[in-house]
């Protein structure tokens, strides 16, 4: 993978229509959070399945992440170093959401009513003591939620990834790769409920895997358009 420009003093972290390409993306790295919260499935994991094997010119590597503190970025920062992705995609639950959400900050901080999958409860942590309050995602945020849309799924961007798992990956990734130099850019994207979790869950939204899916995958089109360019 060619390397690509590092980002200017004032770039914009989230990039819009028009900016000029950063560098080539050869393999694009997406995850999905193992099932949580007494649940059986998670669709985070379960669109990955139906993810095509590339997306224009690059490969598509799918990896199930353990909805644990610290573990979760452990797991995604080896496969980083696996696969060098030019994009890195981290998908995770949130029900209650009726659209896919593409978030555009992480937070540095932990903090949870409900345990992870391995017990732990952190309250008021800093993820990364001396790292900065929060970060921007690097992909093209608003650009992925239009493609989404424009492919017949609702999607937005979204303010807030929590304080649970997902916001701590998030930050974790973009920490790594803000620390390590990296050139490769991330984000997360919160899916609904999947159709069969809501069954007892009267009123709560929910969407088909295969919905969710196309979403998924026009999203990680757009952000390959504006960072491989035409």
């Amino acid at each position: 993978m060619a390397a690509g420009r590092r980002a200017r003093k004032g770039d914009s972290p989230h990039f819009e229509k028009g900016d000029s390409p950063l560098f080539p993306c050869d393999v694009v790295l997406v995850t999905g959070f193992e099932p949580f919260g007494g649940e059986k499935t998670n669709p985070s994991w379960e669109l990955c399945s139906l993810l095509p094997d590339a997306i224009g010119r690059a490969r598509i590597e799918t990896m199930a992440v353990p909805c644990e503190f610290r573990r979760a970025i452990e797991t995604v920062v080896s496969a980083i170093e696996k696969h060098r992705p030019g994009v890195i995609i981290c998908v995770g639950q949130a029900g209650g959401r009726d659209r896919l959400c593409m978030e555009r900050i992480a937070i540095n901080i932990d903090d949870t009513e409900n345990a992870d999958n391995a017990g732990v409860q952190p309250i008021d942590q800093p993820i990364a003591p001396n790292g900065p309050t929060a970060y921007f995602a690097t992909v093209p945020v608003k650009a992925m939620a239009a493609a989404s849309r424009i492919a017949g799924v609702p999607a937005e961007v979204s303010n807030s990834a929590g304080t649970y798992v997902c916001n701590h990956l998030l930050y974790g990734v973009l920490h790594y790769l803000a620390a390590s130099g990296s050139t490769a850019r991330a984000g997360f994207i919160h899916v609904p409920y999947a159709e069969s979790q809501v069954v007892d869950k009267p009123g709560k939204p929910s969407m088909a895997l295969p919905v969710m899916a196309r979403g998924v995958e026009a999203a990680i089109a757009a952000a390959l358009e504006q960072i491989d360019g035409p």
